[in-house]
């Protein structure tokens, strides 16, 4: 299933896989600092994320309590996939491309990409050293 969040969609998302579950308040109170948001914006988007399918909540008192019904795992692979089809025609070897062209990216961090290409380059050969 392709999830498709806008900015707002994540972070909320990202505050419900923190926590495990949360309250509209709760959400707010944790996004409120950066973004400034109503309540009402909040709720009102909890409920089209339920409609997506990608939350769903249960009764406590007067309140929802939301979780996320999908994964982000799932939801990036998802992301990243589309984004992939979208601006590389499926290419992730481009896609690589343009992030190793257009970042700075310190020797670390290339030590730990080879490290994982290696690793990919063995699943695929199935050598298991």
């Amino acid at each position: 299933m392709a999830h498709q969040l806008g900015e707002l969609q994540l972070a909320i998302m990202r505050e419900l896989w923190s926590r495990g579950e949360a309250t509209v308040a709760q959400v707010h109170e944790a996004l409120h600092p950066q973004r400034g948001l109503a309540l009402t914006t909040i709720a009102t988007m909890l409920r089209k994320m339920e409609d997506k399918g990608v939350v769903s909540h249960r009764t406590e008192g007067r309140q929802f309590v939301y979780e996320a019904t999908v994964s982000e795992d799932a939801v990036s692979r998802s992301m990243v996939g589309q984004l992939t089809a979208r601006l590389f025609d499926g290419d992730p070897v481009a896609m690589v491309s343009h992030l190793l062209s257009e970042h700075e990216i310190d020797g670390d961090e290339l030590s730990e990409l080879q490290a994982l290409i290696e690793r990919k380059r063995q699943e695929a050969t199935g050598d298991a050293d």
